[in-house]
This record gives structure tokens, sequence and C-alpha cells, in this order.
């Protein structure tokens, strides 16, 4: 009897190993996601939503900038090495977090914290096909990827809220820094695949660049690049415009904004629960412009129709459908397109042009949404998003 993918998915230690990491590093960095926002109001007073905007900003440019670098030299070094010297520099600037005294400190750090983030999320991607090499477990596996960051954006402000009863926010840094360290000791447990040598000596610039030409030299990923268009403008939407939309539009409070996110998180994770049913039988093609669809149509509606607040539950619960069809499937198509010699330059490709988008659509939305109003906001991304949609259908070849 042909054993369930799942469960071999499960009797896998080192995925295990390695998801359990992923969920350590995932759980930390959540507590310091809010932390922060306490940090920079404490240094900053009033002025804390400028100083929030510009760290997020940091975040964007170093992921930006940083992953083609280190995917570009991935396989020069150990990848064991890499991965866990990547978490412990993470748990060291977390862990400065608390001692900072100026708005300048914060932007130091967390460019640097991220930058090492942007090493360490696509080697550490581009390992699990490696590690998990049947097709049908390995899409199991990028659906439960996706469903824990979902399930970190929903637990992780209720895990705070309860810790802040107990400790100050400066603890969360705290306990964000063994997270890290735990993510590092579940790493060096894990028994990973020896990378791929290089077959060609080739100069630095062309070893940086070599992932990114890869990437745009395939048609199908390009297709990807463009329905990122549409992601970022649809997630920027809910993330910057949400509470604006929900305050001031619809008169609400903060448990109302929470649930807003709670919808779109719901999507995302009915998304990812469905998806691997439906890719034994299909292509990603069909999904995945299904959910740029999907985002177009939901901004539009919302633009056009001006819900109130259950209306706005639906229209936030299908975009977060859109985006998991979106996103969970990626890892499939990248894997497709590399061997295992060029995986990471692959990976950090998609890793920095996919924030590329995002570097884009955070300030767009915000600018839009401040100086228009969100229903606005809504048109003008529901048309960038169509427009991705309608686009990446042409690039994308049917077969």
């Amino acid at each position: 009897m042909t054993e369930k993918p799942i469960a071999g998915l499960w009797r896998n230690r080192v995925y295990r190993h390695l998801f359990a990491a992923q969920i350590s590093a995932l759980v930390g960095t959540g507590l310091t996601t809010i932390a922060l926002a306490l940090l920079a109001y404490d240094l900053a007073g009033g002025d804390a939503g400028r100083v929030l905007g510009i760290a997020l900003a940091c975040k964007m440019v170093a992921y930006v900038a940083i992953a083609p670098v280190v995917g570009g030299y991935a396989q020069r070094l150990p990848r064991k090495t890499l991965l866990v010297t990547l978490d412990l520099l993470r748990a060291g600037f977390v862990f400065c977090l608390p001692w900072v005294t100026a708005v300048w400190q914060i932007y130091a750090l967390i460019f640097l914290l991220n930058a090492c983030s942007a090493g360490f999320t696509p080697v550490f991607q581009a390992t699990i096909p490696e590690v998990v090499t049947d097709d049908a477990q390995y899409t199991r596996a990028l659906s439960a990827s996706r469903l824990a960051y979902e399930l970190e954006n929903l637990l992780s402000p209720t895990l705070a809220m309860a810790l802040l009863f107990l400790v100050s926010y400066n603890q969360l840094f705290i306990l964000n820094t063994l997270a890290f360290l735990g993510s590092a000791a579940l790493v060096v447990t894990a028994v990973l695949p020896v990378a791929a040598a290089e077959t060609t000596s080739i100069n630095v610039w062309q070893r940086v660049t070599a992932g990114i030409r890869r990437y745009l030299g395939n048609r199908t990923l390009r297709s990807v690049l463009t329905l990122y268009a549409g992601v970022a403008a649809a997630g920027a939407m809910i993330i910057v415009n949400t509470v604006v939309y929900v305050r001031e539009t619809l008169g609400g409070g903060d448990v109302q904004v929470a649930q807003a996110f709670i919808a779109s998180g719901a999507g995302s994770m009915l998304a990812a629960l469905w998806l691997p049913r439906w890719l034994d039988r299909y292509s990603e093609r069909g999904a995945m412009l299904a959910g740029g669809l999907l985002l177009g149509l939901a901004l539009l509606v919302g633009g056009i129709w001006r819900p109130g607040f259950a209306g706005l539950l639906g229209l936030w619960f299908v975009l977060g459908i859109g985006l998991g069809l979106i996103q969970t499937p990626v890892g499939r198509l990248l894997t497709a397109a590399s061997d295992p010699s060029t995986r990471p330059g692959v990976f950090s490709a998609q890793f920095a042009l996919s924030h590329a988008c995002w570097l884009i659509g955070y300030p767009l939305a915000g600018v839009l949404g401040s100086a228009f109003g969100p229903r606005p906001a809504l048109l003008v991304l529901g048309v960038i998003a169509l427009a991705a949609w309608a686009f990446a259908g042409r690039l994308w070849p049917a077969e």
C-alpha cells in the first residue's frame, strides 16, 4: 500500500528538525515585531509610525540587496555552517535591541538583522527540496510552510499580548534571541545534504547575478514575478491600510482591526490546505492565475462597493485566498527551474525580486491611502493586480 505523502513527510527526521527551526524563528520574529513597535513609541512618541515605516524600508532594502550576494556564494560555503552562523548573528543583533537609545540604532540593527535573514531564508528554502525529494511530499512541505507563516501572523500578537502582562517588551527581544538560538541548535542536529560543487569558474559580478539571470531567463518564473506585483499590491493594501479603513472609514476599534487581519490570514491558510490536492492532479499555472484574478477583482470590488465591516471581512478573506494560491506553489516552480548547484541562487533571486515588488507596494499603498483615502487606493491597486494577472497569463506558456 502506498504511503500517504503527508505521513511520509513527517517521518523525515531532517525535515522535522528544519520545520521546527522555522517555527522557532517565526515565533521569535513575531514577538520582536510587537516589541519593536513599543520600542519605537518609547523613543519617538507620536512619530513612531514614521520610525516603523523607515525600519520596514530598511528591511526591504536588506532583502533586495543581500539575498543575491549570499545566493551567489552559497555553493562555496558549508551549508550547515552558513545557516547556523546566520542564526547566531540574528540572535546577537536582536539581543542588542533592548539597549538602544537612539532611533538610528534601530535602523542599523533592523538592517543587519534582515541582511542575515536575507541570506538565511533562501538558502534554507533551497535545502528543503533536497531533503524532501518526493514531489507530493514536497508540495505538502510547501503547504506546511505557508501555514506556519499564517499561524505566526495570527498567534504571535496574541502570545505577545499575554506575555506583556508578565514581562516588559524588552524581554520579548530576549525571547526572540532564544528562539534564534533554538533554530540554530535544530539546524545543527539535522543532517543536511552536501552542496553540489560548482563546475565553472566565474567572476564576482557573474556569481552575484547568476541566480537573477537564470531566474529572469525562465519564462515561467518571469510570469511568477509578474504575479508578485499583484501580491505586493494586495498584501500592502492589507498591511498598510486595514487600520485606516477600519478606524477612519468604519469607525471600528482595535478588535475589529485584528479581526480583519485574521480574515485574510484564514483565507491564505485555507488555500494552503487545499492546494496540495489540486497540485496532485493539475498544474501550478491554473491555481496561481486564479489567485491573481481573485486579487484584482476583490480589490476593485472593495473600491467600487465601499463595504461595511462584514463585507470587509469577506473581501479580506478572498484576498487571503488569492495570496495563498500564488505564494504556496512557488517553491515547486523554483525547484523545477534549477538543479542542486544553481538552486540557492534561484531561490535567492525569487526572494530578492519578490521583495523588490513589496518595496514598491508598501509606499504606494501608503501614499494612495493617505492622499486619497482607502477606496481610491483599492481601485488603483486593483488595476495593478489585474494588469499583473493579465500579463502573467499571456507570458506563462499554457503547457
